[in-house]
């Protein structure tokens, strides 16, 4: 009786050691994150871009909210998968089956489009921070088109992400 009470008691401490980690690592990743995006500016720019300075606390505050839930749906996915769910029960009928993968296909896209968009977007913002793209271009001698230049590095950027996406190549683990 005192062993399996002993063993009961390392196993929930244990536990709670575990929960302690997980909660400091997770607290470290995001400070790391909220670090880069302050330092480089990131929110205050896209205010000052769409012309909403004045709400830039609540851009700052969305852009906690959205990593928070980010953060809790890819901890307890197996919870959230409301789509599957659905399918599997034909709660709407057999006829809807093929309305609902359109309709989790849709929101795949568009929660895709604004990662990208934000991952696009923070990244130019440390080459700029950085004066990456200004000192480049002054290397190579490229002193017209660089709008242009940037455009075209976007439109690669996207063509080879849909390939990838649309071939199946992070299928193959290549």
């Amino acid at each position: 009786m005192s062993e399996q009470f002993l063993l009961n008691h390392v196993t929930f401490l244990k536990q709670i050691f575990l929960g302690i980690c997980g909660l400091s690592f997770g607290f470290l990743a995001s400070a790391g994150v909220f670090t880069v995006l302050v330092s480089v500016g990131l929110i205050p720019r896209f205010a000052g871009k769409m012309h909403v300075a004045r709400k830039v606390f609540a851009l700052e505050e969305a852009v906690v909210l959205g990593t928070i839930c980010g953060g809790l749906l890819s901890v307890f996915s197996e919870h959230v998968h409301l789509g599957g769910y659905i399918l599997s029960r034909e709660i709407f009928g057999p006829r809807t089956v093929l309305l609902w993968k359109w309709i989790g296909q849709f929101f795949l896209a568009f929660g895709g489009l604004f990662a990208g968009m934000f991952v696009g977007c923070l990244a130019l913002a440390i080459a700029e921070m950085l004066n990456s793209i200004p000192i480049f271009a002054r290397r190579i001698g490229f002193r017209h088109g660089l709008g242009v230049a940037i455009s075209a590095a976007a439109l690669g950027k996207v063509t080879g992400s849909l390939l990838y996406f649309i071939k199946g190549i992070y299928l193959s683990g290549l």
